[in-house]
């Protein structure tokens, strides 16, 4: 991007390190053959600025000083052991090779990272494991398997018309959806509706964290 100073990670392994990542003029790349390993990163950029292919975290924790939107590179990341905080929305983690024909893509995996410090809005976790993640609790709530309980979790009346699962259409949620995580005050304002009557037809369902 013109006038941004690119600043690169790649090719080699950092350990136990704190890297800020909060110039607004600078271009961040996480890139190739890059292991972070029980490292702090602290982002503090809009998705624009932060570009991962193929990097590496082990450990690591994650945290979000502005809110993170509509991020899909973190499925071109490897994920192990890591901790989130701050606020993520529209954010999308895990194996999910078809969303775009880069390498990268073909290398994304999350296990055993931690989510209970963040606000998760409308984020999914493709091609991987729940059992090993956890999740944040109420106000968020998170729909488990949601594409094989598509029929069950659409059948019901969800408060304002929402329907919490899209299996058709161009918008619809791919096949290797394994858990979405949703914020329940945002849709309610989204809806026209309250948290409690959220909650209530949430209280109704097996195989949804809140």
């Amino acid at each position: 991007m013109v006038g941004l100073e690119n600043v690169i990670f790649k090719n080699q392994e950092i350990k136990n390190e704190r890297l800020e990542l909060t110039d607004k003029n600078s271009l961040y790349y996480l890139s190739t053959a890059l292991t972070l390993r029980e490292c702090t990163l602290v982002l503090k950029v809009p998705a624009s600025r932060l570009i991962i292919k193929q990097a590496r975290f082990i450990d690591c924790t994650f945290e979000v000083k502005q809110e993170l939107k509509n991020y899909q590179s973190w499925t071109a990341a490897s994920l192990k052991g890591c901790r989130f905080k701050g606020r993520l929305s529209g954010c999308d983690f895990g194996y999910w090779p078809e969303y775009a024909s880069a390498p990268w893509y073909q290398h994304g995996s999350i296990e055993d990272c931690d989510f209970t410090e963040a606000r998760l809005d409308g984020c999914r976790f493709l091609g991987c494991d729940p059992a090993t993640l956890r999740f944040p609790k109420w106000p968020c709530f998170t729909l488990l398997e949601p594409i094989a309980r598509a029929d069950e979790l659409n059948r019901v009346e969800w408060p304002g018309g929402y329907r919490p699962i899209v299996v058709d259409g161009p918008y619809q949620d791919p096949p290797r959806t394994r858990a979405v995580t949703l914020y329940a005050p945002s849709i309610a304002r989204r809806f026209k509706t309250t948290e409690d009557a959220f909650r209530e037809v949430i209280e109704r369902f097996d195989g949804i964290v809140y």
